[in-house]
């Protein structure tokens, strides 16, 4: 039976960032010489590469997936352009992306430490002021995605990347089926896009991702970190997974500390009342410098 407590265990991402290409390393599009591959999951392989042309490191994404070629390019110039177009510190640079032996390929730029996810390894729990710092970080990147039309729609803990093993910096990556607010067509017909732990309970009931659901998402990935295991009980599928979100409460957080009255204002089951991410930023820096958060508009219920 699945380890509830393992809270970082993203099924769609492998992280294999020893993984080295091989004596001579394969060159893209002229340009780009790949060095290692960084992770493989549904949406594709990440390698660290050289860019030969401006002698700097860079991430280099092949996407890739179920999808047939065309639906493919359409999401990898998506996540390119709206990575692009948001052009925030706490958003994963976006340098080029172009159409190389019939796959799309998106330039990126290299974050060379962990991803929260592997952080979060083994049900392993981080400090509060670590987790607030982290959660500040990528609430304000979402609030300019929000304030952008944009909406996210993968929030997890394998989305967040650390600039180093410190956890001071904070980028949120993946943009590859975020869509506009008003753009409600799935990735692929019978497809649900994101991953099941961290769907908010309207998506789970069957709604249309929202920036709303962006904070749930951001909230039960901050619970994961602070908890060491995420805010349900491992279900064992995908469709009782979202059964149960929709249906049931989270978990109370036991470590949460300073950072319970946030989670409470994220996790609203109710998305009218929910947190927005510029809310939960604000109280997220507060908990950071060692403040008290303050019910910014929060659901008075239980966590």
């Amino acid at each position: 039976m699945p380890d509830e407590h393992d809270a970082d265990r993203d099924p769609d991402l492998e992280t294999t960032r020893q993984t080295p290409v091989g004596e001579d390393p394969e060159v893209v599009a002229g340009r780009y010489r790949i060095l290692r591959t960084l992770g493989r999951g549904g949406g594709g392989i990440v390698w660290l590469a050289r860019d030969e042309h401006l002698g700097r490191e860079v991430a280099l994404k092949r996407v890739s997936g179920e999808a047939d070629a065309e639906l493919l390019l359409t999401r990898g110039l998506r996540e390119a352009r709206t990575s692009a177009a948001l052009a925030h510190e706490n958003v994963v640079r976006v340098y080029d992306a172009f159409v190389h032996e019939g796959s799309p390929w998106i330039v990126m730029e290299y974050v060379p430490g962990p991803s929260l996810s592997s952080l979060l390894e083994g049900g392993r729990a981080l400090p509060v002021a670590t987790v607030a710092r982290i959660g500040a970080q990528v609430a304000t990147a979402l609030a300019a995605a929000h304030g952008a039309g944009v909406v996210h729609r993968d929030v997890k803990p394998g989305n967040v990347l650390l600039t180093d093993d410190s956890c001071t910096d904070a980028k949120l990556t993946d943009f590859g089926i975020a869509r506009a607010e008003d753009d409600h067509q799935l990735t692929r017909t019978g497809m649900v896009s994101g991953t099941a732990a961290y769907f908010s309970p309207e998506m789970a009931r069957g709604e249309d991702p929202s920036p709303a659901s962006d904070v749930w998402a951001l909230g039960a990935t901050l619970y994961a970190a602070v908890e060491g295991r995420r805010p349900f009980p491992d279900a064992g599928n995908a469709v009782a997974q979202l059964h149960t979100i929709a249906r049931d409460e989270p978990r109370p957080p036991e470590r949460a500390g300073a950072l319970a009255p946030v989670l409470r204002g994220m996790l609203d089951p109710d998305a009218a009342t929910r947190w927005t991410a510029g809310q939960a930023a604000r109280a997220l820096d507060r908990v950071t410098h060692g403040r008290a958060a303050d019910d910014d508009g929060g659901w008075a219920g239980p966590v």
